[in-house]
């Protein structure tokens, strides 16, 4: 196989691994926010089950969990699966992983702005509402932003277990291609595309970082 066609088969994988990733980060991020305010609630019940759901996500394997959705409407609801619902199975399973992480990192953000700026705010006159998204959001954003970027950079790398549900993405792929033609050419140009997309990451993030860093 000659290197022109092995790299057409490999960006086949890489757009799957792509598209992953990002819709996995436009729901898990917000998702997380959420989860954050029920872990944060001042309601028992919806703290104590916000914190099991929370410590289940942590603390099983993410490759459990993309199987526990993959195969749980068939054997606990009797539902039939299409094979359209393995990329969607990946999806759901990886937001929900990383909306758990994410609310604990957006938790540490919001418990480190002091109560002082609350009850500045009240006194100014501002809602709760506007006092979060106006005053006290945009400060967690600019301290948890290097706890996101290392989520992200384990992202990317975490795409390749979506083969267990038999999702083809890139190093699904590449391992295809290497078993096939014998040649570690394939696993070369995998960890050559997960080393330049990190390396992407982190240097975006990089630049928010210091476009954030306005007192500098």
């Amino acid at each position: 196989m000659s290197l022109s066609v092995m790299l057409q088969q490999l960006a086949s994988g890489m757009v799957v691994s792509v598209e992953i990733f990002v819709v996995t980060l436009l729901f898990s991020l917000p998702l997380g926010l959420l989860i954050c305010f029920g872990r944060m609630s001042k309601n028992p019940a919806i703290r104590g089950i916000v914190s099991a759901y929370i410590s289940v996500m942590r603390g099983t394997p993410l490759m459990l969990q993309l199987m526990v959705v993959y195969f749980g409407p068939y054997f606990i609801f009797g539902i039939r699966i299409s094979m359209g619902y393995s990329l969607i199975a990946v999806f759901i399973a990886f937001s929900i992983n990383y909306a758990a992480y994410f609310a604990e990192i957006y938790r540490g953000g919001i418990e480190s702005i002091s109560a002082g700026q609350y009850e500045a705010a009240k006194i100014l006159g501002y809602s709760k509402a506007q006092t979060f998204f106006r005053i006290i959001l945009p400060q967690v954003i600019k301290r948890i932003l290097p706890s996101v970027t290392n989520e992200v950079i384990t992202l990317v790398k975490d795409t390749s277990l979506a083969f267990v549900v038999a999702v083809s993405e890139m190093f699904t792929i590449a391992k295809q291609i290497a078993s096939a033609q014998t040649t570690m050419m394939p696993f070369v140009i995998a960890a050559v595309f997960y080393f330049v997309f990190n390396l992407l990451v982190a240097i975006v993030m990089d630049k928010i970082e210091k476009k954030l860093n306005y007192y500098r």
